[in-house]
């Protein structure tokens, strides 16, 4: 690797880390360390980009921020070996932690998708999962097909077998074969509360989760809206009453600090009727663990699978017709 300089804009484009949680980790945890050029801006070398890499897939895998970002590169690599592929084994089968689309136990679909990916054909790819979908049905896709492969994309890019366009490429496609499935799905179903508005806070820019879940929560017949991500916290507010939203769902990543993603709750609950819940999802280690009971959001579940939507809804529902609340 050459002793390249980045901007903060590159980096944020590479690992996925936005620029605020990047300033966030340099003030709170001293690294990265950029260097300022003429103008002002920051600047990263080479090792940092590697460094920061390595973070974001220790965070996936379920590391703490605070426990590993000033780590050096020795100690990641280190934790990386011990931990490589944790959460594709959650969500593939075993033997598909490398990325390779040759490993021999690979399933057939992601092994097709991978290799569709590699030699950029994005119209193969979008058909070939439209026809797993076609196939499985949108709960299949979304759990057996998309969540695996969203892994083994990740652990691909960290080792090199991706780059970050193709990273995006599949994103790209992904996003473009939910949008459609989920139109589908909602005009197949006569829609039943709760209606949930689904978005992420500023500097949450992952979406394809948020996609993923909102998939879900139509298959359960919920009414959803979509704002896409990073709106503003009174916005949300306002969409919220504007929609007669029962529920805001929120996605964060696992590059944010846990405390960050409490403050923006804490925010956001003072700004919402107390009867509309907020949910959360995502690998943000902060919210998955249980808070002490002065860090709990009143009126926040945190939903930690794409399987724990079928019942947060239900308990919804249950919670509803107890108190005679209609749609």
């Amino acid at each position: 690797m050459t002793n390249t300089s980045h901007t903060i804009a590159d980096i944020e484009r590479d690992t996925g880390l936005s620029k605020d949680t990047l300033r966030v980790w340099e003030r709170r945890y001293g690294f990265p360390t950029p260097v300022r050029d003429a103008q002002g801006e920051r600047r990263y070398d080479d090792g940092q980009l590697l460094r920061l890499r390595h973070i974001r897939r220790l965070i996936d895998a379920g590391h703490r921020p605070g426990a590993i970002v000033a780590l050096p590169l020795d100690a990641l690599l280190a934790l990386s070996s011990d931990t490589q592929g944790a959460e594709i084994r959650m969500s593939a089968p075993a033997g598909a932690s490398s990325g390779d689309p040759d490993a021999p136990d690979l399933p057939d679909h992601l092994r097709q998708w991978m290799n569709l990916l590699r030699r950029h054909q994005t119209r193969g790819l979008r058909a070939s999962i439209n026809q797993y979908l076609l196939a499985h049905g949108l709960s299949a896709l979304v759990r057996d097909g998309l969540a695996p492969m969203n892994a083994l994309v990740g652990q691909s890019w960290l080792e090199g077998r991706l780059a970050v366009f193709e990273e995006h490429l599949y994103t790209e496609v992904v996003l473009r074969v939910l949008r459609q499935a989920i139109s589908q799905a909602a005009a197949g179903r006569s829609a039943q509360p709760p209606q949930v508005l689904l978005t992420t806070v500023p500097g949450e820019q992952h979406q394809l989760g948020l996609m993923m879940a909102e998939a879900m929560m139509v298959l359960e017949g919920c009414e959803t809206v979509a704002l896409g991500v990073q709106t503003p916290l009174p916005d949300i507010a306002q969409a919220t009453k504007a929609c007669q939203a029962q529920v805001v769902a929120l996605g964060f990543s696992a590059a944010t600090v846990a405390r960050d993603a409490r403050d923006a709750l804490e925010q956001l609950r003072s700004l919402l009727p107390p009867n509309v819940d907020i949910w959360t999802g995502g690998q943000c280690a902060g919210l998955a663990r249980r808070p002490r009971t002065r860090e709990a959001v009143a009126g926040h579940t945190h939903l930690a699978r794409l399987e724990d939507i079928g019942e947060a809804v239900a308990r919804w529902r249950a919670g509803a017709m107890s108190a005679g609340v209609t749609a």
